[in-house]
């Protein structure tokens, strides 16, 4: 008899708890919703509170859900890293090595581009941050290293112009192009393609 009850009652609770995980997955991904779509719309750095007011869930919430917020950048970079893989990893198909440069120029235009916002409110964070210090080194390690793979190797061994491609190819460059001087993505992406050309040539 007390085996069938307890049975019961594991059966009655086990509804609740899956509903509370359900919750809980919904406000975890609310709030990543919401954290990105403030920081896409210019907040580079929104508070917990504007990021709870945006997901609709309580201040406490987000607390409870994020305990730090390296672990709220980690979420956030998985989602960015969704949109922009695809476009990374996509196989190259140039005749020789100048047309695979001109391909990852104009795929570096819409992945920085997709990613300005995030990488501009990462680099404010990142000295606070032992994740986004990580991430930044390890993503800088990986642009170069898409890039040297695609030199042959008399331009690999010539370093003067193979970090002039990588400087020109950078995430630095684009921000500079799209934040300090004020360039349309157009503008911009002209601007990389013109100093490419000049350095493939």
């Amino acid at each position: 008899m007390a085996a069938r009850a307890k049975a019961k009652i594991e059966a009655e609770a086990a509804p609740r708890v899956d509903g509370r995980r359900e919750r809980s997955r919904s406000s975890r991904a609310r709030i990543v919703a919401a954290m990105l779509d403030l920081i896409d719309r210019g907040d580079l750095s929104p508070s917990a509170a504007r990021v709870a007011e945006e997901a609709g869930v309580g201040l406490r919430t987000v607390f409870r859900q994020f305990d730090d917020m390296d672990t709220l950048y980690r979420e956030m970079s998985e989602t960015i890293a969704e949109r922009v893989m695809p476009i990374v990893s996509a196989p190259y198909a140039g005749k020789d090595w100048r047309d695979d440069i001109r391909d990852i120029a104009a795929r570096r235009v819409r992945v920085f581009e997709t990613m300005l916002p995030f990488r501009l409110a990462a680099n404010i964070k990142r000295y606070q941050s032992p994740f986004l210090m990580g991430q930044y080194g390890q993503v800088v390690a990986l642009e170069r290293d898409l890039l040297f793979r695609l030199l042959p190797d008399e331009v690999l061994a010539d370093r003067v112009a193979r970090e002039a491609l990588c400087v020109t190819l950078s995430f630095q460059t684009w921000r500079a192009l799209r934040h300090d001087q004020g360039l349309t993505v157009d503008e911009a992406g002209a601007v990389v393609a013109k100093m490419v050309e000049a350095l493939i040539a």
